[in-house]
């Protein structure tokens, strides 16, 4: 590439478009020449292979050749009115939809299949289902949550905020987790408490095949006057037996939440080898469905109950990855696409 090559270049450019005399010809031109693939992309790609000491030059005539391009483009654009063509066929939106099957009838999506039938093992076991706000605070998100404001644990949680034209110095969030309807449970004052909170929580994680940045999770709680960790460990074991199978058992790890002392991760024996070992359990056995915890003191005083006399666990586990287990799915993204060939199959 040389300095007269540019120049011939950007000569032949704008007298192919002093040329054009209708829409089309001019759709065809921008999609050889301006688009992200097009001719003028890739003379600055081989901008890389000229020699350093024409480098500066030869870089800014080829800005001044896209320059001048762009512009003669916008000029001829504006005779023709700015007219939207496109080489695709036309979709006519007066077709009618095509019919499905009258004897096929509709399907429930199998996180809210997964999600109801945990729902109605835990209201079958006593438990109240309870919902909360989607758009929360972050008082209610993390701080009576034991999240102080500077807590390396906040970091956990990656988090869309939204700005809170009422009170700028204290934005408003899509919650993390379905947490904070325990908190407006407990500061609500009616004790004792037994309920499940399902729903969809938010994170701002990049999408993949095991992430999304909007899935849904059920948590638990209970506090009542001599709540203990054993009867956490046998609400569980029988969630487990009822949803995995007669023959599940569980096993708890300490681990660590700003919420829970104390916090334990929970295992679950793997209903597909039956504990013997394999791919989907990495062959340990066990597979990590949840976690839980007797709640902090410091949550129960931030929600106005006295711990000395209350006391309380919780649990939490997400559904997607549950559902994508129970039915053998290995892309989370199959969840959202409303593709009408994997959500009949459930």
């Amino acid at each position: 590439m040389t300095i007269s090559d540019l120049a011939e270049q950007r000569s032949k450019l704008l007298a192919t478009l002093e040329g054009i005399s209708s829409s089309a010809e001019l759709e065809a031109f921008k999609l050889e020449h301006l688009v992200r693939k097009g001719s003028i992309a890739d003379l600055f790609e081989q901008l890389k292979t000229v020699p350093k000491e024409i480098k500066p030059e030869a870089g800014k005539a080829l800005n001044e050749l896209r320059k001048s391009v762009e512009e003669k483009f916008a000029e001829r654009e504006s005779i023709f009115g700015g007219e939207v063509v496109t080489l695709a066929p036309l979709l006519d939106l007066t077709m009618p939809s095509r019919p499905l099957p009258v004897s096929e009838p509709g399907h429930e999506h199998p996180l809210i299949k997964t999600l109801n039938r945990m729902v109605d093992i835990f209201v079958n076991m006593g438990f109240e289902v309870a919902y909360g706000p989607e758009i929360e605070d972050d008082e209610h998100n993390f701080g009576k949550l034991n999240f102080a404001a500077d807590h390396p644990a906040r970091d956990m949680q990656d988090t869309f905020f939204i700005k809170n034209g009422a009170d700028p110095m204290s934005p408003a969030l899509l919650r993390t987790h379905t947490s904070p309807v325990q908190v407006r449970l407990m500061e609500s004052g009616k004790l004792p408490l037994r309920a499940v909170m399902p729903g969809r929580v938010y994170r701002n994680e990049a999408i993949s095949a095991r992430s999304a940045a909007c899935f849904y999770q059920l948590e638990g709680l209970v506090v009542d006057r001599g709540v203990t960790m054993a009867d956490l460990k046998g609400i569980l074991l029988s969630f487990a037996k009822q949803f995995y199978g007669d023959d599940s058992g569980i096993r708890l790890r300490p681990s660590y939440f700003p919420f829970t002392e104390p916090s334990v991760e929970v295992d679950v024996s793997c209903y597909i080898c039956s504990g013997k070992g394999c791919r989907i359990c990495k062959h340990s056995g066990w597979l990590e469905v949840l976690g839980a915890g007797m709640v902090h003191p410091n949550v129960l005083r931030n929600c106005g109950i006295d711990p000395e006399t209350y006391s309380g666990y919780a649990f939490g586990m997400g559904i997607d990855r549950t559902a994508m287990m129970q039915y053998g799915i290995d892309d989370i993204r199959h969840f959202s696409d409303n593709d009408y060939r994997f959500l009949r199959q459930f």
